[in-house]
Parts: C-alpha cells; sequence; structure tokens
C-alpha cells in the first residue's frame, strides 16, 4: 500500500485497539488511524478526513467483517449525536477498555506498580444511569440524512437537543434519550410541541433571538424532579404560558425554575434564577443523609454508581472514628459529610465559595456537627497556622477536577506527610501524573477502577496511597 493520505480509502484496514480518548484504533503501515464507530475485531474500508506526520484520522464507509464484540446500539440517533459513544460495543468490552484506559495510564505516564489493581466496578444501569441533562433550543436544527435524502423542503428547522459535535450552532432534535429516566423524554417532547403549537420562538445562536434558550432536568432517587429553562428574550406573558403548562401537566415536578439569560454563554453562575412554582431545590438521599441540590449545585450525575463511589472512598480511608480527615476539592461536600460519622473530625476545602456554603448547609440539616469547611487555594490554606488550629491530617481525600492537582499542592501534600491519601480521579492520565509525583513519600496500595458512565469511555478510579 502507498503512503497514507487525506482523503482516500484504505482497504480492509482491522481495528486493533482503543485509545484512552475513546477512538478506535487501526494500524495501517505502521501509521496509527484513529477510527469514529469502530470496535477491535472490525475489518472495514476507511476514509481518511485528517493527517498528520504520525497518525491520522477517518470514518468507516465500509464494514467488511463485524467485530464479536458488536452490538446493535440501542439508540436511533447513534453516530450522530454526540454522546454515548460506545453504544455498539458491548458492556463487557466497554469494561475491558476502561479497565486498560487506567492500567496504561498508571504505566505509561506514571511509571506506576499496578500489582494492586482490583477489576472494574461496574454499573447496575447501562442505560437511564443520569440525574441530570441539559438540552439546548435551536432555530436551525440539524438535518439527518434520512431527512436530507427525502427532498422535502422542512418548514419548520426548531429542535430540542444536543449539540453536534464540534459545531456550536447544530442542535440534533432528540427523540428518545436513553440516557435519563422518565418523565424526562415526556417532559422535553411536551415542551417542544407545545411551543411549536403556540409559535413560541426557538434560540439562534448567530443572530441572538428567540425565547427558548436551554431546559435543564434534574432528578433525584427518592423521585423528585426539577425543571429549569433559560429564555433569552423576556416575554412574560408567553414565560407565563409555557410554564403553567408545565405545572399543570406534570404536577410531580417537585421544583419549577426559570431564568432570563442574555449573554454569549449559557452558564448559571452569575444570573438569578426565579422559582415559578415548589421548591428552589430538590433533595438526594444516601445512607438517611439528605442533600440539598439547587440549580447551581454540583453533584454527581449517577446517584447510584456515586453511592457506590463514595463507600468505596469510605473504605479505602479505613476509618476507626478518632482519625482528622482532610476533604479536598470537596466541592458541596457529599463525600465529607458521608464519611461524617466514620471520623472524628472532616476538614473540607473547596475554591467555590457557593459549594463551600452548600456544603455547611447539608451539614446543619443532617445535624453533622463534626465538618468544618473553607474556600479557598488548596496551597494558600493549607498552611502550618491552618493545620495547627484544625489538626495534622491522618487521612487525606482529594477529588481534584479532570485538570488534575497543581503542582503546588502536591507539594503542600507531600510536606504535610498524612499516613493515608485517598485520590479519586475522574481522569486516570492526570491522576497518573500526580501520584509520579507523591511516590517520593508514598507507595500504593490499592487501586479501585468504577465504571460511572456506561456507553461513553469516561472511568474513574481510586487509588489509596500509604506513607512510606
Amino acid at each position: 500500500m502507498g503512503k497514507i493520505k487525506k482523503n482516500i480509502f484504505v482497504e480492509n484496514a482491522e481495528i486493533v485497539d482503543i485509545s484512552s480518548e475513546g477512538k478506535s484504533v487501526a494500524k495501517v503501515d505502521g501509521m496509527v488511524i484513529f477510527v469514529d464507530g469502530g470496535v477491535p475485531g472490525d475489518v472495514a474500508d476507511v476514509m481518511i478526513t485528517r493527517k498528520k506526520n504520525n497518525y491520522a484520522e477517518g470514518h468507516i464507509v465500509t464494514l467488511k467483517k463485524e467485530s464479536e464484540n458488536r452490538i446493535t446500539p440501542t439508540c436511533e440517533h447513534f453516530g450522530v449525536c454526540g454522546g454515548c459513544k460506545w453504544q455498539h460495543l458491548n458492556y463487557e468490552t466497554q469494561l475491558f477498555f476502561k479497565q486498560k484506559t487506567v492500567a496504561d495510564a498508571l504505566t505509561r505516564i506514571g511509571k506506576l506498580d499496578i500489582s494492586t489493581l482490583k477489576p472494574i466496578f461496574p454499573n447496575a444501569e447501562n442505560y437511564y444511569y443520569r440525574n441530570k441533562l441539559e438540552f439546548s433550543f435551536s432555530d436551525k436544527k440539524w438535518l439527518t440524512t434520512e431527512e436530507i435524502k427525502t427532498g422535502e423542503n422542512i418548514d419548520n428547522r426548531n429542535a430540542l437537543g444536543f449539540h453536534i459535535p464540534k459545531m456550536f450552532d447544530k442542535i440534533l432534535d432528540i427523540k428518545n434519550c436513553y440516557l435519563q429516566a422518565e418523565p424526562s423524554n415526556t417532559i422535553r417532547n411536551e415542551i417542544r410541541d407545545f411551543a411549536n403549537k403556540h409559535n413560541l420562538t426557538f434560540f439562534g445562536v448567530r443572530d441572538k433571538t428567540g425565547l427558548l434558550r436551554t431546559l435543564m432536568l434534574r432528578t433525584s432517587s427518592n423521585g423528585e424532579l426539577m425543571v429549569l429553562i433559560q429564555f433569552f428574550e423576556n416575554q412574560p406573558e408567553n414565560i407565563d404560558l409555557l410554564l403553567t403548562h408545565l405545572k399543570n401537566t406534570f404536577p410531580q415536578i417537585t421544583s419549577l425554575q426559570y431564568v432570563i439569560n442574555q449573554k454569549g454563554n449559557d452558564t448559571l453562575q452569575d444570573l438569578d434564577i426565579i422559582t415559578f412554582y415548589g421548591r428552589d431545590h430538590i433533595f438526594e438521599e444516601m445512607e438517611g443523609l439528605k442533600f440539598k441540590i439547587s440549580a447551581k449545585s454540583f453533584y454527581q450525575t449517577n446517584s447510584e454508581q456515586a453511592y457506590e463511589l463514595y463507600k468505596i472512598t469510605r473504605n479505602l480511608c479505613q476509618l476507626k472514628g478518632d482519625e482528622i480527615v482532610y476533604d479536598l476539592y470537596t466541592g458541596t461536600g457529599t463525600i465529607a459529610n458521608f464519611i461524617a460519622k466514620k471520623a472524628k473530625k472532616v476538614v473540607g476545602v473547596e475554591y467555590v465559595l457557593d459549594a463551600v456554603i452548600d456544603a455547611k448547609n447539608n451539614s446543619e440539616f443532617n445535624n453533622i456537627t463534626n465538618t468544618v469547611f473553607f474556600a479557598g487555594d488548596m496551597k494558600d490554606v493549607l498552611n502550618e497556622e491552618f493545620i495547627k488550629t484544625h489538626g495534622k491530617p491522618d487521612v487525606i481525600i482529594t477529588d481534584p477536577p479532570r485538570a488534575g492537582m497543581h503542582e503546588d499542592v502536591i507539594a503542600v501534600l507531600l510536606k504535610v506527610g498524612a499516613p493515608k491519601i485517598v485520590y479519586v480521579s475522574c481522569n486516570p492520565a492526570t491522576q497518573a501524573r500526580d501520584l509520579e509525583m507523591l511516590m517520593g513519600k508514598y507507595t500504593i496500595a490499592e487501586i479501585q477502577p468504577v465504571d460511572m458512565f456506561p456507553q461513553t469511555a469516561h472511568v474513574e478510579n481510586v487509588v489509596l496511597l500509604v506513607k512510606k
């Protein structure tokens, strides 16, 4: 075969692996090709769409041989929608490659010993596991291949759904999503139908016009439901018309809220949210604890598996009841409050002030008196005076964002020298980088991957470090 170039077919390419980013991998004439939609074991003709010096990207044109691990995707939107990109892999294969992602990151990036790596903890449900989904309205919906082939003139281009990957202004109209249980689909479809019937305008991202901008649906394991709609234009009569319809049609709604957002982005944090009906929050429950979730609150989007993740974290802490625990990147204090009854004292530190306020409120609401929370940068908060005041930690839990920990924070952890560190991560690559820097003072005692998001390449990983 000649040199691989852009916009050519590569015939009979065998898919041999899946990358850490979730794309399938073929190797042809020494060149790595990242292929959308492949499964290891497939043989396919691939169209090369992008070419770099040491790799290429492409998509399957003709599937010559199907892998034994390939299954029929459940969702009709698979391959067009940007989510659930692993629906064509059976679940056992998904777990295998998530485990491999963790192992490869720790050994390749961190050069770490993985002899204590346990099998990945699977998710009980492959679908309908999310408690939060956000949809966008658009007056220029993405036309599918089937719609284009009809040749019909589509007058109504309104859509309520998800963004097409890498296209900020294109929305795929979603008929049925398998990520969130009912009444999620029913409510979304009713809003779209009602809006179309009453000529409520959908947002135009390019010309900045229209009433309806975004929809957020949040549910809890005890059946509570939050609906929040972002409106772009302030049209009081139409806003009242739609929200009154939702209130009357779906009496199970616990919290019905809205916001007028005329900014250049969809973020909520700096906006005033108005409660139209019910409470301004819902509650999630876990082992008898109640966690208040407002529209702006962070909470793990998979409630059932979050409970398993927190139990794993608590077990790795090996608490006896007399320990001082520091919970870094505590967020709204979910882990801190969850483990509090097993510890003498839990000290939570978080950069976002609003989250710290939520953490304190969650402790007070559950009559938890042995937690304290502080807002600020980890490297600045965790000084000698702070540790002298609150006690030297016996255990440190750290659950940073995808970027991992700043090296200054790692330097603080090395200086503090807690007997145990439990590192919870949603990004094994940055976790591996951070762990390598901690190896001068710590050894890895246990590694436990956890699948929080079936049908995707994402994987959580929990590592117990013990001081040498």
